[in-house]
């Protein structure tokens, strides 16, 4: 097995995946612009803010995420050829790192923020904060469903380097 061959897929599958946080921060962003266009009622124009907010959040996450990764390809081939044992010890440490990551923020944080956001839409009877409630909600669970297939992949190379790294 090539692990810079699969340091490299699995870069470029994460920069297939980012793109959705910039799909879906543009349809935000469109779903705001359309309340304050057709927006009649105070609800409706109660999630003008909240939806420009999370779509430039989204939108800001996937380029961020995007430019770290597709810099990172070259770095990938740079670091192996210097040294491919130190490589996979440090992309190992690297993917270990954002696995604790994914399970303390979005398989924790996000579920326990996206609970107590449904519970706060019980109480709060105001179009704003339930125009911003349901905004959060909707916006942690694209979060959610697009981190939950990044987290599978990032599972499957980490494997794949402690097998590369245990046949050395």
């Amino acid at each position: 097995m090539d692990i810079l061959t699969s340091a490299t897929d699995w870069a470029r599958a994460e920069l297939v995946s980012t793109p959705f946080f910039i799909l879906f921060g543009i349809l935000f962003i469109l779903a705001g612009v359309g309340f304050s266009q057709f927006g009649l009622t105070a609800m409706a124009r109660a999630y003008i803010i909240p939806t420009f907010v999370a779509g430039g959040l989204l939108t800001i996450i996937g380029l961020g995420l995007f430019f770290t990764n597709k810099a990172r390809i070259p770095q990938f081939e740079t670091a192996y050829e210097a040294d491919a044992s130190a490589f996979v010890t440090a992309e190992i440490e690297r993917a270990e790192g954002t696995l604790k990551e994914y399970q303390n923020v979005v398989f924790t944080a996000i579920p326990i923020i996206i609970a107590v956001c449904a519970i706060l839409l019980l109480f709060m009877t105001t179009p704003t904060w339930r125009a911003s409630l349901i905004t959060t909600i909707a916006m942690l669970v694209v979060i959610l469903l697009i981190d939950g297939t990044a987290h599978a992949r990032i599972d499957a190379y980490h494997k794949q380097l402690v097998e590369a790294q245990s046949t050395k």
